[in-house]
């Protein structure tokens, strides 16, 4: 009976051994990494992320900013493991050497939007020049402040200027630094907002009209690319990947974005 016990007992502690390695090596191999991204990607990233975490046992803690302000994070000396930027901000970088690694890897596409309050009138922006007069009429415009380095407040900022009516805006403009133009609808600071349509949908209480004229729309591309030393570069690869899957197909529709095409 002795020699059948002992190797029981060995049996059951070795058992006991094995699972307290298994969950040592399912811990260390469990990172925690940082995606910097620009804001109006932001709603695709946490809308991917949770199954992510939950497939590979990975937490993704996710920071977003202007595209401007992402950027100067990087120059501050910011060390994400994964950045969603424009590619002409990517490769700013890259060519100040503030960023090295593999090529980014292009992941959505979207344009600005124009958006009120829910249960508002909506106003006919289908050609420039109702695009205009909506302008022209609007108590108050809430859009993202350029010199926040927001893509959709820059571009709009020139684009009044091309439409003639800049000095007529200036002063019922409500500017944004790093936020949601939307959300001044809901606090009744704008009737119109202008933004990328991302973030328009982001905010309960507003509705989205639609995009801006072709003639004067403005598409901004967002890119993924893992920096060269980060810390977790596996882990983030592996995100990279997943942002840039079919799985992101519906998600980037549904945030009002599109895949960005070859």
């Amino acid at each position: 009976m002795r020699r059948v016990a002992v190797p029981i007992r060995i049996f059951r502690r070795t058992s006991a051994a094995a699972c307290l390695v298994l969950a040592l090596v399912a811990t260390a191999r469990a990172a925690e990494i940082t995606l910097l991204t620009t804001g109006a990607y932001k709603p695709v990233a946490a809308a991917l992320v949770p199954e992510f975490e939950r497939r590979t046992g990975h937490t993704v803690t996710i920071r977003n900013d202007t595209a401007g302000a992402v950027a100067q994070a990087i120059r501050d000396g910011a060390r994400p493991d994964l950045v969603v930027l424009t590619p002409a901000g990517l490769e700013a970088l890259i060519r100040d050497r503030r960023l090295a690694g593999a090529p980014p890897i292009p992941l959505a596409k979207v344009g600005i939007g124009v958006a009120v309050r829910d249960g508002a009138p909506m106003p006919d922006i289908a050609t420039v020049a109702g695009f205009r007069e909506a302008l022209l009429r609007a108590r108050a415009v809430a859009m993202v402040d350029p010199a926040s380095g927001g893509s959709s407040g820059i571009y709009l900022a020139q684009l009044f200027e091309r439409l003639g009516i800049a000095d007529q805006l200036k002063d019922k403009l409500v500017l944004v630094r790093g936020g949601l133009a939307a959300s001044r609808l809901v606090s009744g600071e704008a009737d119109l907002a202008l933004q990328q349509t991302s973030e328009l949908l982001s905010v309960a209480g507003a509705r989205l009209v639609g995009p801006i004229p072709v003639e004067v729309q403005n598409d901004t591309v967002y890119a993924g690319m893992v920096p060269a030393g980060a810390a977790e570069t596996e882990a983030a690869s592996a995100l990279l990947r997943d942002l840039g899957g079919p799985a992101a197909g519906p998600v980037l529709a549904g945030k009002g974005m599109v895949p960005p095409g070859p």
